[in-house]
């Protein structure tokens, strides 16, 4: 029981405040880059929005002169936060959220390691696990998937989802056997698995079109990744530090 105590409330602790950093982090990093983005992206929605009236317009030149707003259905936007305040909120919860769920995995991890060799683990390692989930959960999908800022048409969202998990799995489990079999065999075996989503391709589109500028892309990549590694890194530290700190009446 005192385990599951040490786990809960390293992981809310280092959760808390990794989330709270990052979300910092981003605001000079990724956030200034999505608003650009979305302003390319509404621009070019009005334009098509203006085509297609255009374009109806053109079709139909016997058109009612009388504009009857009902017999229209613009649809109902959908609904996001409003920029400043209320957006930092929501971005700022979700990253603890996900703080708290990441080092929840990272904290079972520390316990069967202390468990099984006795000895409390030190930031060093933790920050090594940290580094690993970095690979595992940016490098590794990212190399297929890269971020994408609003307004980039994307592949469906299910067949991104599908290769984004199969990443991650193979990339973990190629991981584990190269650092914990310690054997030639296995190490070929995770030096395949790694390679084998990549050697299958991400799903992505033919062709894209868009108004966002390649350079804007490019930083956003960037951003992303520094950001993460900032997160994974800290994360890594600060979890193997709290759980060191409150799993010690237990080793004791």
């Amino acid at each position: 029981m005192s385990t599951f105590r040490s786990i809960v409330f390293s992981s809310v602790i280092a959760g808390f405040i990794v989330g709270l950093i990052v979300t910092a982090v981003q605001q000079f990093g990724t956030v200034p880059l999505i608003l650009k983005a979305e302003v390319y992206e509404k621009a070019a929605e009005v334009y098509e929005k203006a085509a297609e009236h255009k374009h109806e317009a053109a079709a139909q030149p016997q058109a009612i002169l009388v504009h009857d707003h009902a017999d229209h259905d613009h649809g109902a936007e959908a609904w996001e936060p409003r920029d400043g305040l209320e957006r930092n909120l929501y971005t700022a919860g979700a990253n603890i959220l996900t703080g708290i769920g990441f080092a929840l995995l990272l904290c079972g991890f520390f316990s069967i390691r202390s468990g099984a060799t006795g000895e409390p683990i030190s930031w060093h390692e933790g920050l090594m696990w940290g580094l690993a989930g970095f690979a595992v959960f940016t490098i590794a999908p990212g190399l297929g998937l890269p971020p994408e800022l609003p307004g980039v048409p994307a592949a469906p969202l299910m067949s991104r989802q599908i290769w984004w998990v199969t990443a991650v799995l193979a990339t973990s489990a190629g991981l584990g056997l190269i650092v914990f079999r310690r054997s030639m065999p296995a190490a070929i075996a995770g030096v395949v698995l790694i390679m084998l989503p990549h050697l299958i391709g991400a799903p992505e589109l033919e062709h894209v079109e868009t108004n966002v500028p390649s350079s804007l892309s490019h930083q956003f990549v960037v951003a992303v990744t520094l950001t993460s590694l900032v997160f994974w890194s800290l994360l890594g530290s600060l979890t193997s530090a709290a759980f060191a700190y409150f799993d010690r009446p237990a080793s004791a």
